[in-house]
């Protein structure tokens, strides 16, 4: 009975969260379509969201090609692949790789940081100060950090997975003596228009996530310090774990509607 009351509080509360990041996304949604855009505001959190997580971006994107080009080829070595390392890297790098950990990043750096700014405005009595001067705070807060995700997050993508697969080409080609010619066409030959969809559709999504999640914790933080830090660490980890399991669920309909190597 106990097991049944815990389950049933916990969907509750799922259903709740759900709810509250839904009522988020629509306001969110009316006061961009309806109230001017803050561009002076977009392009401000375009610089802090975008251009300040690169160097970021690119060393992760860079190392996992590396390592990911390493360790397929010595798999595919005792099967005489090599020419096929390539193919792989690329297209993980497009389809999971690349948005998966660029999303992971972002959470971890731009997510805690939203969340750390509203959250410290909320328990301050800012945002109270902005609704007194006739400012709405999803107007000032969410929707400019909103579209610089968008814009950013595609590009913190493009960047992740143009390393990852110049250093895996490194890798396997000066360091290992694949054979560039044939690495190279066998990454053409396998690689198309449908990853690089795949990749910017998922790091869009995942964008979306992380901006909601993180406006959320932080609009609801309580408790001064301590709830701060709260918000801080659920924007983290929810963000996280939404983009974990966003993932699986895009890549199942995004592979039924552009099957890879097709």
């Amino acid at each position: 009975m106990l097991l049944f009351r815990l389950l049933g509080h916990s969907a509750l509360s799922l259903f709740g969260y759900l709810g509250s990041l839904l009522f988020l996304a629509m306001e969110a949604v009316q006061s961009a379509i309806r109230v001017p855009i803050r561009w002076r505001l977009v392009f401000r959190q375009v610089l802090e969201v975008g251009y300040r997580s690169q160097m970021v971006v690119i060393v992760t994107g860079a190392f996992t090609g590396a390592v990911f080009g390493a360790q397929t080829y010595f798999q595919f070595h005792r099967l005489s692949m090599d020419t096929a390392v390539g193919a792989v890297v690329a297209v993980s790098m497009f389809r999971e790789l690349g948005p998966v950990l660029t999303g992971l990043m972002v959470a971890g750096r731009v997510g805690a940081a939203m969340s750390a700014e509203i959250g410290t405005m909320k328990v301050t009595e800012q945002i109270d100060a902005l609704r007194a001067l006739g400012v709405h705070p999803i107007d000032y807060l969410v929707v400019p950090r909103l579209l610089a995700m968008m814009f950013s997050m595609p590009l913190l993508v493009a960047e992740c997975v143009g390393f990852g697969i110049m250093a895996g080409q490194f890798v396997a080609v000066n360091l290992l003596g694949v054979t560039k010619v044939y690495y190279v066409d066998y990454m053409l030959k396998f690689t198309g228009g449908r990853d690089v969809k795949m990749a910017l559709t998922k790091a869009f999504v995942f964008g979306v996530l992380i901006v909601f999640i993180s406006c959320r914790e932080g609009l609801q933080a309580r408790e001064g310090a301590v709830g701060v830090g709260r918000a801080t660490t659920e924007a983290v980890v929810i963000g996280s774990l939404a983009i974990l399991i966003s993932n699986f669920f895009l890549t199942m309909v995004l592979n039924i509607i552009s099957p890879a190597g097709v």
